[in-house]
């Protein structure tokens, strides 16, 4: 299972607390931290309007306003990128434009993550393949058709793999509207891995979607709820977001290797509650075994049930007292 804290724009455009959510990120164990990297002026016109939680957040500004609030330069995700490797997390970064891509691939990135706004944006999508890394992609608020047409953008020889991330573009989405059934949906629609992009409020919901088949989950961070700003309503703090990492983990246990099979701890049941055969009278050595002489009972060893057309009209090479397990080396 790979988790992802999304820090996002939590850091209101101070790098201070970028690195403040970076180590609280690492402290989660989480397996990466990631950022968004976007220019206002390239990403929103100056008329565009903030949705309603953002502007529940945002004071009734517009977008482009807002957004530029939340920048953080190109030199200081370098900087941040640095700081993640010193506290040994994964750092990762959203791009916004081809630009922004471009400048996430010279720092050395190691995966792409693709926001769900970009489902259909094909200039980015097309860079995104071309960079060769693996990219992951949010499907919010996507169509099926919207989904299946970027996927195959991602079907060129230089592209790396690509993952889908289930996603639920509501902020914050009400737990009976997550339809976690979707995560295997997308697995088996597009022969791919699939995850969770989580905006509820849950700490639990992450160790649900890896029980739906999750392999890739994000979740946002932050320092503070109650600070303003965009997402911070809606994201955990580090406690629990420490907790929703350890639930994932447990249930990634509980779900085990999903092989098919017997396990130690059944042994003893395998041995003393399984069916033997056993018979029914004294037999002689040399007699030929018949279904009248033969029944099942528990025995707690000797041949399985299973087997009892294997041995009906074969020779018994001792005698046997009624009433007792049959053995292999009994029978020729």
């Amino acid at each position: 299972m790979y988790i992802i804290a999304e820090a996002g724009v939590n850091h209101d455009g101070n790098i201070e607390v970028a690195k403040e959510l970076i180590h609280a990120a690492a402290g989660t164990e989480a397996d990466a931290v990631k950022f968004q990297v976007f220019s206002a002026d390239r990403l929103v016109t100056g008329s565009a309007a903030t949705v309603e939680y953002q502007r529940r957040a945002s004071q009734g500004d517009k977008q482009r306003d807002m957004l530029a609030r939340l920048e953080l330069s190109r030199d200081q995700f370098a900087e941040l990128s640095a700081y993640a490797r010193y506290c040994d997390i994964e750092f990762l970064a959203t791009p916004f434009g081809v630009d922004d891509l471009k400048c996430l691939v010279s720092m050395g990135v190691q995966a792409i993550k693709l926001a769900s706004t970009d489902i259909v944006n094909d200039p980015l999508l097309d860079a995104a393949a071309a960079c060769g890394l693996p990219v992951i992609a949010s499907t919010g608020a996507a169509t099926g058709a919207e989904i299946a047409r970027a996927v195959e953008r991602f079907k060129r020889p230089d592209a790396g793999p690509l993952a889908l991330l289930h996603c639920v573009s509501c902020y914050p989405t009400p737990e009976p509207q997550t339809n976690l059934g979707a995560i295997g949906a997308l697995a088996r629609m597009f022969n791919c891995v699939s995850g969770f992009s989580d905006h509820t409020e849950s700490i639990n919901m992450g160790g649900y979607a890896a029980a739906a088949g999750a392999r890739i989950i994000e979740k946002h961070l932050t320092l503070d709820r109650s600070r303003p700003g965009p997402d911070h309503a809606f994201s955990l703090e580090p406690a629990a977001m420490a907790e929703y990492v350890r639930h994932i983990r447990y249930v990634e246990k509980l779900l085990g290797d999903g092989g098919v099979g017997s396990q130690a701890c059944e042994d003893e049941v395998r041995r003393l509650a399984r069916g033997n055969i056993v018979s029914t009278r004294d037999i002689r050595a040399g007699e030929v075994l018949d279904a009248v002489m033969l029944t099942v009972k528990r025995a707690g060893g000797g041949l399985w049930a299973s087997e009892m057309q294997t041995i009906v009209g074969r020779r018994a090479k001792a005698d046997i007292p009624a009433d007792t397990a049959i053995q292999r080396e009994w029978v020729s």
